[in-house]
């Protein structure tokens, strides 16, 4: 019971108090637990719904560096992966071993040979490749067999199913420089990989292809991931690297002031791939991010570049709206629009906690169905994240901005802003001169962005009449 009670209260960052209480079963102890789960782990389930719904199906392919292997990362990415599975999404995992064949390579007495990044394989190296792909096979499908109590693994049946589904070819000898036995993808089995999806196992994949002669060839792990995703026509194309990420600043050191970029733009990507030194080490801002932007180009609709170092970032970036690495989409996937019938519900729940702490005041699904063209919303994944409503009263040449709300989840990100200057852009297009709210706890945020206080005796007649005067909203008008 004290193991239980002490995990759930890290999970919600809280910390038990000293001198340690009393773990006995009773009331208080049932309470605490009672007040962590309705106020932590309830919410949060229902807010990662949306995401375990629209996974459902989807087909992820996932690039796990051999330095993640070699760091002990592999135990809690396979629970993780076993987890995402679990929860519908197809996977294909393609693992390299890059520092296991460097490895090696030095306990033989050879340095390993690159040229523009790319590892030049003699004998002794393929030799070493050889070996480490195979350990690794052995690591990777015995970490995905564990299933001890008390552990996300518990109960899971994982099928994995790995084979010969890469033909190669030989890089061969680029600008006089021979590559020996390293190579290039020159074929995808795909039909074999979705068959094995279809039957529910996992796909892993080597870097390892294999010419029709039978010759063996070196790849590269990011090199196969991404054809692969490209072949599959694959939802997702995550890699698990050494670096963080893309920072908004690329060239600038880590910092505060210079977070990771969440959503990149194709077009932002490719711009900053033309500006960047040629990318030839993993840890190169742009190694990763020209991989990533090739998928993009051959149809996956997002790629990801996560740190293998923070524990349960696939999750956090497959789960959660902001996500923890960059993901480059091929265009942004958060949309302002009008609202359409199809978004009543997602209004609905959105609207419907602050309708109970008082903030707004309350809508019927009957009343939002009756206005919803006049609804202006923020989605993000299909998923709505912020709403605001116009009222026009032409007769007065203003409007009325209401139930303007942003989900907890996005607040702070400038998405209120974005849903006031499209509803004054929507007023200014019918002609109007002003806009107005009524609030009761926001005013000091209105205005910041140049609304006014007014006596309620300035609203339009109309409104006017049904004004609450037990409600004491505060009158802000703006004018266009």
């Amino acid at each position: 019971m004290k193991t239980a009670v002490a995990a759930i209260l890290a999970f919600t960052k809280w910390t038990l108090p000293e001198p340690p209480i009393s773990f006995n079963v009773n009331a208080s102890v049932v309470l605490t637990m009672s007040a962590v789960f309705n106020f932590t782990f309830v919410p949060w389930f229902r807010s990662v719904a949306p995401y375990i719904h629209s996974h459902r199906g989807k087909t992820f392919v996932i690039g796990l560096t051999g330095e993640a292997i070699a760091a002990g990362k592999l135990s809690l990415i396979a629970q993780d992966l076993a987890l995402i599975q679990s929860m519908g999404v197809k996977i294909v995992l393609i693992y390299g071993f890059r520092p296991q064949v460097n490895e090696q390579l030095r306990a033989k007495g050879q340095e390993p040979k690159y040229c523009n990044g790319i590892r030049i394989t003699d004998e002794l190296a393929l030799d070493c490749a050889q070996e480490a792909a195979g350990q690794l096979l052995y690591e990777v499908e015995a970490a995905f067999s564990m299933g001890l109590p008390n552990t996300p693994m518990a109960g899971a049946t994982v099928r994995m199913i790995s084979g010969n589904f890469i033909t190669a070819r030989p890089v061969g000898i680029v600008d006089g420089v021979d590559f020996k036995s390293t190579g290039m993808v020159r074929k995808v089995d795909v039909l074999s990989i979705n068959h094995a999806l279809d039957f529910g196992a996992m796909v892993l994949i080597s870097p390892f292809g294999f010419s029709p002669t039978g010759e063996a060839f070196n790849l590269s792990m990011e090199d196969v991931a991404t054809r692969v995703a490209s072949e599959l026509q694959a939802d997702k194309l995550i890699f698990l690297t050494e670096v963080p990420g893309i920072r908004q600043d690329p060239l600038a050191p880590e910092s505060e002031d210079n977070p990771i970029d969440t959503e990149l733009p194709l077009a932002a990507a490719e711009k900053l791939l033309r500006e960047l030194p040629p990318a030839y080490q993993p840890t190169d801002i742009g190694f990763y991010l020209k991989h990533c932007v090739e998928a993009c180009k051959a149809g996956v609709e997002r790629s990801h570049i996560l740190p293998f170092s923070v524990d349960g970032a696939l999750l956090l970036e497959v789960y959660v709206h902001d996500g923890i690495g960059t993901m480059l989409v091929d265009e942004k996937l958060e949309e302002l629009r009008e609202a359409t019938a199809d978004d009543v519900g997602g209004i609905l729940q959105l609207i419907e906690p602050f309708e109970q702490e008082g903030a707004l005041v309350k809508r019927s699904r009957t009343e939002i169905e009756r206005d919803i063209e006049h609804f202006t919303v923020i989605e993000h994944d299909g998923v709505i994240f912020a709403c605001a409503l116009l009222t026009p009263y032409p007769e007065a040449q203003t409007a009325e901005m209401a139930a303007l709300t942003v989900s907890p989840q996005s607040q702070g990100t400038g998405d209120g802003e974005k849903i006031l200057k499209r509803i004054e852009q929507r007023a200014r297009a019918q002609g109007l001169k002003s806009i107005f709210v009524l609030t009761t706890r926001a005013m000091h945020w209105f205005i910041k962005r140049g609304f006014q206080v007014m006596d309620p005796d300035w609203l339009p007649d109309a409104r006017k009449r049904k004004y609450n005067w037990d409600r004491k909203s505060q009158v802000l008008v703006k004018k266009l």
